[in-house]
């Protein structure tokens, strides 16, 4: 076997030479990930995507974000599907003229602030639909939430009120008048407050397993 073309060499492939080759494959569907069997536990999550865990582990590190906090917020965004986007609109039933808004991907983030996200970190390869960028972006998006109105890395509600109405939006109060979204964040709430106690169980495991592969395996 060609030493340049081994298994190691390929999984250290950069994410741009990854991406060149999945669109000249033609096999993009196949380079993404499918949503996990049992959204709801996040220690069955990070087992059944162990990748997941690292970038969640690296957004924590990187941005001081508890892993359960954008976690919870992906899944009311997406329900972990790589290429979530609003539904399609109609007029008159039957021709299409667009979907609500641009948002896009796990995180279901628009272009324009997408685009601030990759101008201030300079992450020029960086997809909507990957999930480690889409990760890093909600860490991102969290710390400036914290910087910008104060808010608390682990106020899962007050964090996903921001996400959803934007940081001038929030200071307003927006979110006031619209009681089916502060319902939604309620339940973003209590689903992160679930994520954090499930997470507690398995934390030494998934450290451990993943510690035995960066030697082992």
């Amino acid at each position: 076997m060609d030493p340049a073309n081994s298994p190691k060499n390929m999984i250290l492939m950069n994410k741009p030479s990854a991406i060149l080759l999945c669109a000249s494959l033609g096999i993009l569907s196949g380079c993404a990930t499918s949503p996990p069997k049992s959204p709801e536990n996040l220690c069955e999550i990070f087992q059944e995507h162990r990748d997941w865990y690292d970038a969640a582990k690296d957004a924590r590190d990187k941005w001081g974000v508890p892993v359960h906090v954008p976690l919870a917020m992906m899944y009311q965004e997406s329900s972990f599907k790589h290429n979530a986007a609003p539904p399609m609109e109609y007029f008159l039933g039957f021709i299409p003229i667009g979907r609500a808004s641009d948002a896009y991907g796990y995180a279901q983030a628009k272009t324009m602030t997408w685009d601030d996200y990759v101008r201030e970190t300079g992450n020029n390869w960086s997809s909507r639909s990957d999930f480690d960028d889409a990760m890093d972006f909600m860490g991102w998006f969290i710390s400036k939430t914290h910087k910008i109105n104060g808010v608390s890395k682990w106020d899962a509600r007050a964090q996903y009120l921001n996400y959803h109405e934007g940081w001038g939006g929030y200071r307003r109060g927006s979110y006031k008048s619209k009681a089916w979204l502060v319902k939604v964040a309620n339940k973003v709430d209590a689903r992160s407050k679930r994520y954090a106690a499930q997470y507690k169980t398995c934390q030494k495991d998934l450290d451990s397993s993943w510690l035995w592969r960066l030697f082992f395996g």
